[in-house]
């Protein structure tokens, strides 16, 4: 390695080790004070157990010579996971497969005597739809009588959005973009109706636990060093009564449900075609994506995952479905996992206000456009919502498109189709540049033209290939 070390900008709260790259490989280093706990998690057979059921990342450990910074006691280079998404980026289910996972680490940590000092849900990542703890380092030994530290986090990040979620409304979800620490938990306590302090498991968790937080909250602001969700000192709790608290969240995360409000097999649509259009566009979609030798594609507008599913098929390794609608990824996520089926990573996504860099000096949470490029955007069916719904000149969708990927597949849909004049019913047409010949030239403006032009079927539509 000849290169410079560059450390990953989330990684720098933890003094037991951080994360850095060099000549692009992930490394994680490990430092000295942190080796007890290590060297237990290796010992104590934890890392094996979690590693043999797809429950943390598993890594290999490089010779120490590659170490970033002084005071390493172990280099490790953890599995390269295909996309990185964030938590106010996951859906209902996403959110509750993520907290699960994470009451099951915290047991198996607890039965192989260590205990989790983090549960933040940055902590957790998505293959496909089968969540993973990353942070290697969120392990320490675990003491008798101890507290799980954790705790708060816990609820803050993980049962307070739920709850909320699936209480009042699906889109307070959001409220963990403003709130990186988790939504605290004195707000959930305020939002949520009276009713719910009927529910123990809400009561306990939510309710008195903000109550408990105000109580001791000068005595916890004395105490510098205490970490997010540790109790009062002088709390003393046994193991038995651990696993009691870990299988109370474990029945409030599981029992929750988010009603989706309509039949969600009416919400898919069919961008006006028949069985034998829909199968057209499907052929004519896996033959773009294959004609652009795509690997990583992202599918903007991509309801619950059709053709993402088809751009997967077609070959791409990787197929981040994103969308804006909370039912819709909810949707296909719940649809993948109960297939079984791997590929593609749902996202929820608003192209029109996407988060931005976050956290300390905007650098600890990448935007989407950070985390590409990718071979291939798909954006079947949305250049009219973004254009004519929300008023984006194409010039304006042309560099979006293009800043996310190095070849763009669209679907255009002509000003006299029925989705078009729908948007338009309600509002004066002034959207004179909303042609064939200006989304080619929108393109032509940030270095892409047409190598593929196809209609699609008798629809009237165009499927176009855009790359440089």
């Amino acid at each position: 390695m000849t290169h410079d070390p560059s450390r990953i900008g989330s990684s720098f709260r933890d003094p037991s080790g951080f994360l850095f790259r060099r000549d692009g490989v992930l490394l994680r280093q490990v430092q000295e004070r942190y080796r007890p706990h290590y060297e237990q998690l290796k010992s104590s057979g934890l890392y094996a157990a979690l590693t043999a059921e797809g429950l943390l990342v598993p890594h290999e450990e490089r010779p120490l010579r590659e170490a970033a910074a002084p005071g390493a006691a172990f280099v490790l280079q953890p599995e390269l996971l295909p996309f990185i998404s964030l938590p106010y980026e996951w859906c209902f289910a996403q959110r509750q497969a993520a907290a699960l996972l994470t009451l099951r680490v915290q047991e198996m940590a607890l039965a192989h005597g260590m205990t989790l000092k983090d549960a933040s849900a940055f902590n957790v990542q998505f293959r496909g739809v089968q969540p993973v703890l990353i942070d290697t380092l969120s392990f320490e030994r675990y003491d008798e009588g101890r507290p799980w530290v954790a705790y708060r986090q816990f609820c803050q990040h993980f049962l307070a959005p739920l709850v909320l979620q699936a209480r009042l409304d699906v889109r307070l979800g959001a409220l963990l973009r403003q709130y990186l620490d988790g939504i605290p938990l004195d707000l959930a306590s305020t939002l949520l109706p009276r009713r719910s302090w009927m529910s123990p498991a809400v009561l306990m968790h939510i309710h008195l636990h903000a109550q408990s937080i105000a109580k001791h909250a000068a005595t916890e602001g004395a105490r510098s060093g205490t970490r997010p969700g540790a109790a009062p000192a002088t709390a003393r709790v046994s193991k038995i009564g651990l696993e009691g608290l870990l299988a109370s969240l474990k029945g409030a995360v599981s029992s929750l449900r988010w009603q989706a409000g309509t039949e969600w097999g009416a919400y898919e649509e069919t961008h006006n075609y028949d069985a034998a259009g829909r199968a057209s566009k499907q052929g004519l979609v896996a033959d773009f994506v294959r004609a652009a030798n795509a690997q990583r594609v992202i599918d903007l507008g991509a309801n619950a995952g059709e053709y993402s599913r088809v751009a997967r098929d077609a070959g791409a390794t990787l197929v981040v479905a994103a969308d804006g609608d909370p039912m819709a990824v909810e949707r296909g996520f719940r649809r993948l996992r109960e297939a079984g089926e791997s590929g593609v990573h749902p996202l929820l996504v608003d192209l029109t206000n996407p988060a931005p860099a976050q956290g300390w000096d905007h650098a600890e949470w990448p935007a989407l456009a950070e985390r590409g490029p990718f071979d291939a955007v798909l954006a079947l069916a949305l250049v009219h919502h973004l254009a004519i719904g929300n008023n984006v000149p194409l010039g304006g969708v042309a560099q979006l498109l293009a800043h996310l990927g190095t070849q763009v597949i669209i679907e255009w849909v002509p000003k006299p189709d029925p989705q078009v004049q729908r948007l338009l019913s309600a509002r004066e047409d002034i959207f004179d540049g909303y042609t064939e010949e200006g989304l080619v030239a929108a393109f032509a403006a940030v270095g892409l033209h047409p190598r593929q032009r196809v209609a699609v079927g008798t629809s009237g539509r165009t499927l176009f290939r855009f790359a440089a």
